[in-house]
């Protein structure tokens, strides 16, 4: 199955199909093109996603992301869901290094992920949360200074 169809399956709703359809398509149009897609994502979808990142399979926007706010040189692994609201990118004036999001990321409605982190596989981030250092494998982050709750890898 290409990321297409595995995104479209992934996303239920009409607002998250168009904005993974806009996307997907944007990536293979030429360079200048690419500025009327982007365009676009943020005008209908109202989603400001760079053509620049190019996600794994199965990513899913679910309520279409609207409101979120995608850095350029993020990186998107496979099957990460991002809902409304959500932040990720630079941690402050002078620092460059976006986050990475490794395969299965939650990220909930409203986060914060800023900073040259990572996102381990299958992590949970919760609605609201503001997440600056690293996040292990299979944990879950909620709270407005994102604390963990809860890992499925075993604590060392």
């Amino acid at each position: 199955m290409g990321a297409l169809a595995e995104d479209r399956k992934r996303n239920v709703d009409q607002a998250g199909r168009w904005a993974v359809t806009l996307i997907r398509h944007g990536h293979r149009m030429p360079r200048p093109v690419k500025p009327l897609y982007t365009l676009a994502l943020r005008v209908l979808c109202g989603v400001d996603f760079p053509l620049s990142i190019n996600p794994g399979a199965g990513l899913r926007l679910a309520h279409g992301g609207r409101g979120s706010v995608i850095n350029a040189n993020t990186v998107i692994g496979s099957r990460v869901t991002i809902y409304h609201g959500v932040t990720v990118g630079i941690a402050g004036k002078g620092r460059l290094d976006c986050p990475t999001n490794e395969d299965d990321v939650y990220l909930g409605a409203g986060c914060c992920v800023l900073g040259g982190i990572t996102i381990g596989r299958g992590a949970t981030i919760g609605a609201n949360a503001v997440v600056t250092r690293d996040v292990a494998p299979g944990a879950t982050m909620v709270g407005p200074r994102a604390i963990a709750i809860a890992s499925t890898e075993a604590q060392q």
